[in-house]
């Protein structure tokens, strides 16, 4: 059992570095403060953003939401009593 932990732990570690990595790549939102308050911040009127899902930067959100989970999940499996 100490053997797949430490396996675990290792893939926790490299899944939380290139997360931190994933995040630092996406593109910064502009909405700013005026966004929230005037709520202009999410109209998603041009093609860029209607088509947003098919680009590398789409991909790059959705995959970044699902490793998240995944070490989210990873976390709580990890915090099991695994030794008792």
């Amino acid at each position: 059992m100490a053997v797949l932990f430490n396996i675990l732990m290792v893939v926790f570690l490299i899944g939380c570095i290139g997360l931190v990595g994933a995040i630092l790549l996406q593109k910064k939102r502009s909405a700013g403060g005026m966004g929230s308050i005037t709520g202009m911040g999410n109209v998603a009127d041009t093609y860029w953003d209607k088509n947003k899902r098919r680009s590398a930067e789409g991909a790059l959100e959705r995959w970044t939401k699902i490793g998240a989970v995944f070490l989210a999940i990873l976390a709580v499996v990890l915090c099991l009593p695994i030794y008792g």
